[in-house]
């Protein structure tokens, strides 16, 4: 695990964007990461509500904000998106 990169047990959902979002520490300095709502629902199931879902696959998906991190994939605004849609 890279020490560098850590989350917070924060996450929201973003009526507006209709996305969770969620934050990340990167040596000291706050990242918004998210993902639509949509890209939950299409990965994982129909059933439950875009939070319910990001919780309960909260480290995979922490996994794979920390690559895209990695990766220096934040767009304009500087958010990291772990869906194509924006």
């Amino acid at each position: 695990m890279n020490q560098a990169i850590q989350f917070s047990e924060r996450e929201w959902w973003d009526e507006d964007i209709q996305a969770v979002c969620f934050m990340a520490m990167v040596n000291g300095f706050q990242l918004t990461c998210a993902i639509h709502g949509k890209e939950l629902h299409r990965r994982y199931s129909e059933e439950q509500s875009a939070l319910a879902l990001f919780i309960d696959n909260r480290w995979d998906l922490e996994d794979e904000a920390t690559r895209a991190i990695q990766d220096q994939m934040e767009d304009d605004q500087g958010w990291v998106w772990l869906s194509s849609e924006r």
